[in-house]
């Protein structure tokens, strides 16, 4: 995680924000943030939604589920660069059957810049059995602390 020192804060019930100091290797030939870096800081702003929604990463695998990235989508409106201090924001938008949506929002935090959003996006993820990789309904645990959530 490129976070430094820092730790993550919870915005609201909903959502939840992990800081990110891009490091040099995130940074691409033009300067700024490689595009690709944009999914790891989801994926771990993800994590800690969960975790902060009270669902165990570690528990749902236990029972014998797991969820897969079935769809992302990333809007660029300004660039980050090496060493700017942003904030990835997570927050639940929709619950299906077997998917749910997370939004996310890079935020730009440095020091002497307004804070507006460089980076726009969301991920689809799809519930599956640890035994098929098929997909499965949400588990119910998991369909509670989501539902309790969703912000759209």
């Amino acid at each position: 995680m490129a976070a430094g020192d820092t730790v993550a804060r919870v915005i609201g019930v909903s959502e939840f924000s992990l800081p990110i100091v891009p490091r040099y290797a995130e940074v691409d030939q033009q300067g700024v943030v490689f595009n690709g870096h944009y999914l790891t800081w989801f994926d771990e702003a993800c994590t800690g939604l969960l975790e902060h929604l009270g669902v165990s990463y570690p528990d749902l695998m236990s029972d014998g589920f797991d969820f897969q990235v079935v769809h992302s989508e990333i809007d660029f409106l300004t660039p980050v660069r090496w060493r700017d201090q942003v904030r990835v924001t997570a927050e639940c938008t929709r619950i299906g059957t077997t998917s749910f949506t997370v939004g996310f929002g890079v935020c730009r935090t440095s020091a002497g810049t307004d804070e507006r959003y460089a980076v726009r996006g969301h991920n689809v993820y799809v519930v599956v059995s640890t035994d098929d990789w098929a997909k499965r309904p949400i588990p119910e645990s998991m369909r509670a602390a989501l539902s309790g959530s969703v912000t759209r």
